[in-house]
């Protein structure tokens, strides 16, 4: 994993991977900062998170969340 990948937690509370965030969306990575910015392709920031190097660090701060992949809709609850 290079140092701009890792993990974030979406606004439905779903945990992505910042190399394939889905939604056509990109991430720009801060990794010195923690910062995930979630921007669409022209550059409009639409989220912004904390980012966590790997799943482990999600645990370790007490975050229950379910991974999803890059193909599951932003804004819909998983299975729907």
């Amino acid at each position: 994993m290079d140092s701009t990948a890792g993990f974030f937690v979406d606004w439905d509370g779903n945990l992505r991977r910042t190399d394939d965030p889905g939604g056509g969306y990109v991430c720009e990575v801060d990794s010195v900062a923690r910062y995930v910015g979630v921007k669409t392709p022209k550059g409009v920031l639409m989220h912004e998170a904390t980012l966590y190097k790997d799943e482990a660090a999600v645990a370790k701060a007490g975050i229950r969340a379910q991974l999803v992949p890059g193909s599951h809709p932003w804004g819909q609850p998983e299975g729907l």
